[in-house]
């Protein structure tokens, strides 16, 4: 299971918020690039990226703070927040961004979805943000009628690289993950699942892993906190399951 550490952009800043809340931030520094390459040197293998202002304005803001992000570091960097259009997809994915995450247009274009994965291989993801087992969508502002399950079944057959499901009430609370909704949900689908929000500790990626479904888990409060350390968190990913 890969564990992606998270780098969450508002105004230029890393910053985490509490169950979407954009007034609920805590800034955690002033310097993504560095932020991004302290955890390639714990040994991360991915990193997971947001522009949180471009998810509210539907269109890429902390663009910058990305770029310094690619320039400082090796590893792949999956990207997320105001994607919403072919073009901008194009844009990211020529800069060196190395998958982006469709959330909102997965909801509102579905059709994008399918082409963008077309065109660009396995370097499509859907983000899947739920309250309550329905999807939110706008940077989490609306909540729809549709489960979860549901659009992740209808977009089994589009070649997406994988599902990034987060539990919107656990995200940022430090209350651990969802870890059943999460495993229903991949199990119900072959695309892989990586799971988000409310992973607090080592007990909580064992407990992700454990399902044996799971493809990955992302994090960041914790490991700003140092609830959860990095580096030992990627050596304990990195041997096998106990027992």
């Amino acid at each position: 299971m890969i564990l992606y550490p998270a780098i969450d952009l508002k105004d230029g800043q890393c910053v985490r918020l509490l169950r979407g809340e954009m007034d609920a931030a805590t800034v955690f520094g002033d310097d993504p690039a560095a932020q991004a390459r302290s955890f390639e040197a714990a040994g991360a293998e991915w990193l997971h990226l947001v522009d949180l202002n471009g998810a509210f304005a539907g269109h890429p803001v902390n663009g910058a703070a990305v770029a310094g992000i690619l320039e400082a570091v090796g590893v792949p960097v999956q990207l997320g927040g105001g994607i919403r259009d072919m073009a901008t997809i194009e844009r990211w994915l020529a800069a060196g961004v190395a998958r982006v995450i469709l959330g909102t247009a997965a909801v509102e274009n579905p059709g994008l979805v399918r082409e963008a994965a077309a065109g660009f291989p396995d370097r499509v993801a859907v983000g899947l943000d739920a309250r309550g087992g329905l999807v939110a969508t706008r940077g989490w502002a609306e909540t729809t009628d549709m489960r979860a399950t549901d659009l992740a079944r209808a977009f089994e057959d589009a070649g997406v690289a994988a599902i990034i499901y987060t539990d919107i009430d656990r995200d940022g609370a430090m209350a651990g993950p969802n870890v059943n909704a999460t495993e229903a949900l991949a199990r119900a689908v072959s695309i892989p699942v990586i799971a988000s929000g409310g992973v607090s500790s080592l007990a909580d990626l064992e407990a992700l892993r454990a399902t044996g479904a799971i493809a990955g888990a992302i994090s960041g409060r914790a490991i700003y906190d140092g609830a959860i350390d990095l580096a030992e968190a990627l050596r304990r990913l990195s041997s096998p399951p106990h027992g």
